[in-house]
């Protein structure tokens, strides 16, 4: 049996669930951190400018962040580990097809495979799983160490994965990475576990009833909303950071090293913000992380630009980098139960992604226009604001269900 009588559970099925989350999103994530490494190789292989492959790593956000929802129903339906395998599966095939397939086509067509493969064995299926299973009052905990295991996936895969380009050429390094992808297929049969006892009324809804519900709850919108900013901030500071610090004639290892604290220090801000998740209010804890992102940037952009107040930087915003991840899922969990879990969290994620391409693609923009990032980084300190703003605005409460409204 996977659980006790009581419903709860046991440790041995939570504790092997959460080690192969863990390790299921250390390969998934972590090598997703590393495309940055290929676009010059990719661009003078297929005789391209560099906008052409952005904007293929691009797309693969946007297949990412829409596919999770999807493929998170599908998890909440019929198991995480049978997406999961299916995603690791389809992830290989993309980092083969950027591999070997070396057209225009090819490089959309790998990148698509490589945003569903994310979608199906990223970090929505992982948090959903966990969430499942994991008692409630370590739930925010989990979570945070599961997302510090992404950027730990992003910092030891970095270094590793330059040197293999450097050694044996970028299309066997992706096809080494395509090798640990199929090896995580056989983590996922990890993922199997008993669902946890329904800890909220909206539990017993079906899938179509869970999405009637989300969508008529403030709270859940607000939340959203907050998780756009995000994905704007995240994906505009590795996007355009090391340009940015070259036009302050600041060395490019330097912004190298910069990117590289960020996932170092992510690990223990992820899992400081999912211990603190469990002992303190959601909803202030994930507004206070993205004002402290605002405080961060505004001292950044206005105090001369040095070295060392790039590697600062790097080191300060890693400690809030992914914190939002914890905390976001366990409000969700809040508001609905753990259920629907990956569906849920797949479609505020997909928020996120948006706000990932807003922030790749404006800031090049303004930049092409102004010379200058000014006007994004101001963006960015404004949006913090207003992420402040919405998550404290939160009812941290469970939603009811139709029929207790009905009562």
């Amino acid at each position: 049996m996977a659980s006790s009588s009581s419903g709860v559970t046991r440790p041995d099925i939570w504790l092997r669930v959460l080690i192969a989350s863990a390790a299921l999103v250390t390969v998934t994530f972590g090598i997703r951190q590393v495309f940055g490494l290929f676009v010059v190789p990719l661009s003078d292989a297929l005789g391209s400018g560099v906008q052409l492959v952005a904007l293929a790593i691009a797309v693969q956000n946007l297949v990412w962040g829409f596919s999770s929802p999807l493929f998170g129903a599908l998890a909440d339906r019929i198991g995480a580990w049978k997406v999961a395998i299916f995603g690791c599966a389809i992830y290989t095939a993309g980092l083969l097809a950027n591999a070997y397939i070396i057209t225009p086509s090819g490089l959309f067509l790998g990148q698509a495979l490589i945003g569903l493969g994310l979608g199906s064995a990223g970090i929505s299926i992982a948090i959903g799983a966990v969430g499942r299973v994991v008692p409630a009052g370590r739930r925010s905990l989990a979570f945070g160490l599961v997302t510090s295991f992404g950027s730990f996936g992003q910092f030891a895969l970095l270094p590793v994965t330059q040197m293999l380009i450097g050694e044996q050429g970028w299309q066997m390094t992706l096809l080494l990475l395509s090798f640990l992808t199929a090896a995580a297929m056989a983590v996922a049969l990890g993922l199997r576990g008993a669902p946890t006892a329904k800890t909220a009324e909206v539990a017993e809804l079906t899938t179509a009833e869970a999405l009637r519900v989300a969508a008529g709850s403030r709270d859940y919108l607000l939340l959203t909303a907050g998780f756009f900013v995000c994905g704007l901030q995240l994906v505009f500071i590795t996007t355009h950071l090391p340009i940015f610090l070259g036009d302050r004639g600041v060395p490019p290892h330097i912004a190298s090293w910069a990117l590289a604290l960020i996932g170092l220090f992510n690990i223990v801000g992820a899992f400081f913000c999912g211990w603190l998740g469990g002992k303190v209010s959601k909803r202030k804890a994930l507004a206070t992380v993205y004002l402290l992102r605002g405080a961060i940037m505004c001292c950044f952009v206005m105090l001369p630009v040095t070295p060392t107040s790039a590697l600062v930087f790097g080191a300060a915003m890693g400690l809030l980098w992914l914190g939002t991840i914890p905390l976001t899922s366990g409000l969700i969990v809040v508001f609905f139960g753990p259920k629907h879990l990956s569906m849920l969290y797949g479609i505020v994620f997909a928020s996120h992604q948006v706000g990932s391409f807003v922030g790749s693609w404006l800031g090049g923009v303004l930049y092409d226009v102004t010379g200058t990032y000014a006007i994004m980084w101001w963006l960015n300190i404004a949006a913090a604001l207003f992420a402040f703003a919405i998550n404290w605005m939160i009812h941290e409460r469970a939603v009811a269900s139709p029929q207790t409204a009905t009562a």
